[in-house]
């Protein structure tokens, strides 16, 4: 199967149970991430944006405005970002749903699409941006954030729900290609702001480029898709949707070895934050440079090492209201963070990016110090959460914003997508959040 049948002859039986499966999952899970990204100020910001500047009919993610497909597409793709506890792929070193599922979400409601299609052209997406992804890494020098190869992933999906023709979608890949977002994700690491992995500027530019072949726009020949081959060979027989990682903690991935050492730690020795003095973490080098220890923002303390570690440490656990913009001025947990000291290990350099890896010492008052293992993040696909673990993050992100029955119908309606039209989800999802 080439990229181009992939994109339009991939059908839903066609898919493996297993694949099936973790699409309605994956699905679930970007949308309870979207549900606590709703309350942030980056949210706020970007739907208000969208609203003001791509005027349009088609409803928002949990907004009473209205914008564009590429409006409500950038918004969308931000809001997932804006809380860093969305699904990624580790040969990537970043994520797929998030450009995705926001690219989708307003071309399939404003094409009718079905549920069923709905959810195999994510189950498309996710084989095609892992691929795009991969070619990417490997040919071009700089660490690009997900928004660039999202945003011809998008176009990919996009092209399929609009039933473009394959020259027509050749041109539509290439297009975003071109003007995708080729962000520089280290940039955003040493200094954290809002504009983050560039998901929803990706978003946005492949619902962009699609509406652009639609209507005769040509674009230069997709790179990552037309002069790989190889990369593609194995359409159909390996499943990377199968492949993705999911988030118990809304922080960056790089994170969260080192919030497992500390964990771990904390539940052997049976610990309180008192007993500790100082943080030790040995990783690889790109986490190191998440190196904010006093966050001013939600953003800052999403991508730093040392805030998450001390909160998981004063706390045992780290939830979206953990690291909200108002919930920074712990005195305890700011002490741990200051105190935490990074170095780096070239083993785990080695390992990176397909294992993340850390160890974490912890001294204590008493002079003793403890070490932990090597660590990995939780959720990696080699040792998948299960599905109830992922029902209950859905859960733990969701309810506190939608309130408890929402979240259970857009649960139903997600898990009985595939044979009901797309609308019993996104009737649910295109409205403004109660007070």
């Amino acid at each position: 199967m080439t990229p181009l049948e992939l994109i339009h002859d991939l059908h839903w039986s066609a898919l493996p149970t297993a694949v099936q499966a973790q699409t309605k999952l994956a699905l679930r899970d970007l949308i309870g991430v979207a549900a606590g990204g709703r309350g942030t100020r980056l949210s706020g910001m970007i739907h208000a944006h969208a609203a003001a500047q791509f005027g349009g009919p088609l409803p928002m993610l949990f907004d009473a405005r209205s914008a564009s497909a590429a409006g409500v597409a950038l918004a969308a793709g931000m809001t997932i970002d804006a809380l860093d506890g969305h699904d990624g792929f580790n040969p990537a070193k970043g994520h797929i749903g998030c450009p995705l599922l926001a690219a989708i979400l307003p071309v399939a409601h404003s094409m009718g699409t079905p549920g069923q299609d709905f959810l195999t052209t994510l189950a498309m997406g996710y084989e095609f941006g892992a691929r795009a992804a991969i070619v990417q890494h490997a040919t071009a020098p700089d660490y690009h954030t997900s928004g660039s190869w999202g945003a011809v992933t998008a176009a990919a999906a996009c092209a399929r729900l609009m039933g473009l023709g394959h020259e027509q979608t050749r041109h539509a890949l290439g297009i975003a290609e071109y003007h995708g977002p080729r962000s520089q994700m280290m940039r955003c690491i040493d200094h954290p702001t809002m504009v983050k992995d560039g998901s929803g500027w990706g978003a946005m530019a492949g619902v962009s480029a699609a509406h652009l072949a639609a209507g005769g726009f040509t674009g230069a020949p997709a790179i990552t898709v037309e002069e790989t081959p190889h990369v593609w060979s194995d359409i159909g027989t390996r499943w990377y949707g199968l492949e993705q990682y999911y988030k118990p903690y809304p922080v960056c991935r790089w994170a969260q070895a080192p919030i497992e050492g500390v964990l771990a730690l904390r539940r052997a020795h049976g610990l309180t934050a008192a007993d500790v003095t100082r943080i030790t973490v040995e990783t690889f080098h790109e986490a190191i440079r998440l190196a904010t220890a006093t966050p001013q923002t939600t953003e800052e303390a999403q991508y730093s090492t040392s805030f998450p570690c001390a909160v998981a440490l004063v706390r045992g656990g780290i939830t979206p209201a953990d690291i909200a913009d108002t919930a920074l001025r712990d005195p305890e947990i700011l002490r741990l963070s200051q105190s935490l000291v990074m170095t780096e290990d070239a083993a785990a350099n080695a390992a990176f990016p397909t294992t993340r890896l850390a160890r974490v010492t912890l001294t204590l008052t008493d002079g003793r110090s403890l070490r932990s293992d090597w660590m990995q993040p939780r959720w990696d696909h080699t040792a998948a959460p299960t599905p109830d673990e992922l029902a209950t993050k859905f859960h733990a992100y969701a309810a506190p914003v939608l309130g408890d029955a929402l979240t259970r119908d857009i649960d139903a309606a997600i898990d009985g997508l595939d044979s009901a039209p797309l609308t019993t989800l996104t009737d649910l999802l295109f409205q403004p959040i109660k007070s």
